[in-house]
């Protein structure tokens, strides 16, 4: 095992270190000498400042994706709010029980909803193309007249793809449904306007834009509030959608963090496609090597590659290099990926794939060091291929 000062990160997809400033800003709401009272302690000072500082927070986070502080809600991270998103609005339906998603979703939106669906709720799963894409035109095929929500997420965690969010929002609310976006992997790394892009529910998860773990937030625009049912009850924090008291520290975490984003992500951004291109011109020039959904309209922090190399394995890359061979819930389980296998890749194929997420602190260096640890781990493999 590698001591941390050599890895060379890239599964930036999984999760960020958290930025310096997100550091300092959190560690001043911990200690006596700093703002640790209870946001909903409004008879002292200590419960003000931290009141101020998380509202202070919603606004940083409202500002990052288009949208009114009022209608940020704060939860544990992207799972909770994709949780509170779908059961919330399966408890409130009446007639509506119909929800539409995909093949290609997080296991927090894939399970939640097959929970809903045994509990009586009917749930369509759309197939993606080849791109490893949801078009507009397959999400209004799926809808009926009991249609009710809509869940999608707006860049893949395994491909990078990009959803047409806002060609899908005009079908969805032209047939009266809402449309719930997971954002986990698309906060701070695209552009989002959620008034712009039509989406009702919004899910955010703070450690994937360089914040803390345990902390994210739920978007709930105007017209979803009342037919979304709290899942957490016990003294009707946040609006009455989500009891329990607040996370300053990590809330200021995710605050400062968005703050960052929406002034560096256009920078970090061009930055990280030229790292990633330098990246993949080299890997693809090896024979065998091809980037999934390639064609596709896609983040460049995300790269999903697949070695067509017999004796390539993914863990022939670990050591001093951090990757991911899928996403990191199905790493977990130990299974293939879900998402790999819904475009059109077989189960072997899908084993010798691997993920290179970059992110803000990824470096020329930390690049090379990735194509040099690629080139060593493919060369044995070449030989084999050839005597086929």
């Amino acid at each position: 095992m590698s001591e941390k000062g050599d890895l060379r990160y890239f599964d930036y997809a999984a999760t960020t270190p958290a930025d310096p400033k997100v550091i300092e800003a959190m560690s001043g709401c911990l200690g006596m000498a700093g703002d640790f009272g209870n946001p909903a302690s409004s008879s002292h000072g200590a419960g003000q400042r931290a009141r101020r500082l998380v509202e202070q927070a919603r606004k940083d986070v409202a500002a990052l994706i288009g949208a009114d502080a009022q209608d940020i809600i704060w939860t544990s991270g992207a799972t909770e709010s994709n949780n509170l998103a779908l059961k919330g609005y399966a408890d409130r339906a009446t007639q509506k029980r119909h929800l539409i998603t995909s093949q290609l979703e997080h296991k927090a939106v894939l399970d939640t909803t097959a929970s809903l669906e045994a509990r009586g709720m009917a749930v369509t799963r759309l197939a993606p193309t080849a791109q490893g894409e949801i078009t507009a035109q397959a999400v209004a095929a799926a809808l009926r007249p009991d249609t009710g929500l809509v869940s999608l997420m707006l860049v893949n965690n395994e491909l990078g793809t990009l959803t047409d969010i806002a060609s899908i929002a005009h079908v969805v609310h032209a047939a009266g449904a809402l449309l719930h976006v997971d954002a986990a992997q698309a906060l701070g790394k695209t552009p989002i306007d959620v008034t712009a892009l039509g989406i009702d529910l919004l899910s955010m998860s703070a450690h994937k834009v360089y914040g803390p773990k345990g902390i994210g937030a739920l978007y709930v625009s105007r017209e979803a509030f009342e037919r979304i049912a709290p899942q957490m009850h016990g003294g009707g924090h946040e609006r009455g959608l989500r009891s329990g008291t607040l996370a300053t520290h990590q809330i200021v975490g995710m605050g400062v963090a968005c703050e960052l984003a929406r002034h560096a992500m256009q920078e970090d951004g061009e930055r990280i496609a030229r790292l990633g291109e330098r990246l993949l011109a080299a890997v693809l020039a090896v024979p065998g090597v091809t980037l999934n959904a390639a064609h596709a309209r896609r983040i460049p922090h995300t790269l999903s590659l697949t070695f067509d190399l017999p004796g390539f394995f993914p863990f022939l890359l670990t050591g001093d290099l951090a990757i991911s061979s899928t996403s990191a819930c199905n790493s977990a389980a130990g299974t293939p990926s879900h998402v790999l296998t819904a475009i059109g890749l077989g189960e072997e194929a899908a084993s010798r794939t691997v993920r290179l997420s970059l992110g803000r602190f990824t470096t020329q260096d930390d690049v090379d060091f990735a194509l040099d640890c690629i080139r060593r781990a493919v060369e044995p493999c070449r030989p084999v291929a050839a005597a086929l």
